[in-house]
């Protein structure tokens, strides 16, 4: 396979598409913890493209691997990324509702890493079935996409966290309560689309 602008630009494309939900979540991130510092904003845009640039390669694998069963497996995408999605936004909704006395400042805290972990596998699992669309490439035009995605998808997702950090300044102790509803809604338009 040659490796030309076209091939770039595909790439480039592919990752805004899969960055949408990483971009929605960064930003309630972001509406979370406004007080976020640059060094901690990269780290999270990071674990988004990380998980964004391996699940194509893990969905390349399976197609090469066995793709009998990563078909079966697919059907399952939409249901993982509605409860992984649910249950963190749920979280954050509750803990927020919970110390909404106490959160005069608007940082009702930072998500925890197993927390940032969920979001990046919910975020990016629909990116396995990227692996059908690849499947096609030999293994370094493969490795070139997944890290074109990545750099699309840690962009993307800076600025989603400049915009929620902006803006939570502004929501004040209300971030949480936003941001937990922007997770649960993500997770329903993964599953609404998903299984349409």
């Amino acid at each position: 396979m040659v490796i030309d602008v076209l091939f770039v630009i595909n790439s480039v494309l592919l990752g805004v598409g899969l960055a949408m939900d990483a971009f929605s979540v960064s930003l309630a991130n972001g509406l979370r913890e406004p007080g976020m510092g640059k060094g901690r904003m990269c780290a999270v845009a990071g674990v988004f493209a990380g998980f964004q640039a391996l699940m194509p390669m893990l969905g390349w694998v399976c197609v090469h691997a066995f793709v009998e069963r990563f078909t079966a497996f697919s059907r399952l995408i939409p249901w993982i990324a509605l409860i992984l999605l649910c249950y963190i936004g749920g979280g954050m909704l509750l803990e927020s509702l919970r110390h909404k006395d106490t959160q005069e400042d608007g940082d009702s805290g930072a998500v925890s890493v197993p927390a940032l972990l969920m979001q990046g596998v919910a975020t990016s699992i629909d990116a396995l079935s990227v692996g059908f669309t690849i499947a096609d490439y030999e293994l370094p035009p493969a490795l070139l996409c997944a890290a074109v995605i990545a750099t699309v998808t840690f962009i993307i997702c800076l600025a989603g966290l400049l915009l929620g950090r902006r803006f939570g300044m502004k929501l004040a102790g209300k971030a949480g309560i936003l941001g937990g509803v922007i997770l649960i809604a993500i997770g329903l338009e993964i599953f609404i689309t998903g299984v349409a």
